[in-house]
């Protein structure tokens, strides 16, 4: 699991700005979706940190549905052979990430230990943010069970995870990364981006934070 913290003064800019530590002290468990990205079998592979974070993914992914609320599985999909990613990454390397998630439904391609439940959202997504515009569908699905906030957890850190939760504020979701739940390539690289997401974007937290606030928000 990787060694997270977010610096005191970053709590403090926000104390001083908004009156609290985090904006969103509540939420309505029925319309909160957790976003599990890119969980898939090639990260795994490759990072150590993803099979440490799965049991904080399977029990939020359990606590919400348990709750009312939606569970999205995201996986990579192939874009196809892009200049962009052939002149920036290089053949061998464009070809290897085309083929990163996978092939198959989408349920049957995530990570070992993780389990896809009937009424779950199942969604390819064709660039690094799942709601980058026309990437998949994950924003008309969400709309469609009127989710307001999603949680967002998955791997990597500074990729994927950021770049959907970016998206998702932009969007106007209201928005929380768990910083337990999510994979970096390491410790500083996870820790500059929950501490940028923090400053900017959304809340941080903790499973067992995440779990409270379902728990408490449940009618």
């Amino acid at each position: 699991m990787h060694r997270w913290a977010i610096p005191e003064r970053e709590y403090a800019r926000h104390e001083t700005r908004r009156g609290r530590r985090y904006a969103y002290e509540s939420l309505d468990p029925a319309r909160t979706a957790l976003l599990v990205v890119d969980l898939v079998p090639f990260f795994y592979e490759s990072n150590a940190v993803c099979h440490a974070i799965t049991p904080n993914v399977r029990l939020l992914a359990d606590a919400l549905r348990g709750a009312g609320g939606a569970v999205a599985w995201i996986v990579p999909g192939d874009p196809g052979p892009t200049e962009w990613a052939r002149e920036f990454r290089g053949d061998e390397v464009a070809d290897l990430f085309r083929r990163s998630g996978g092939t198959g439904p989408v349920g049957s391609r995530l990570g070992p230990g993780l389990t896809a439940h009937s009424g779950d959202l199942l969604v390819e997504k064709t660039a690094p943010s799942a709601l980058f515009p026309g990437s998949s569908t994950l924003d008309d699905q969400l709309r469609e069970r009127g989710i307001e906030t999603v949680i967002v957890t998955g791997t990597l850190t500074e990729v994927c995870v950021a770049g959907t939760a970016r998206d998702a504020a932009t969007l106007g979701y209201r928005t929380i990364l768990v910083a337990d739940a999510t994979a970096g390539r390491d410790d500083e690289s996870h820790n500059a981006t929950i501490v940028t997401i923090y400053r900017t974007f959304g809340d941080v937290r903790s499973t067992e934070d995440v779990l409270a606030l379902v728990a408490a928000g449940v009618p």
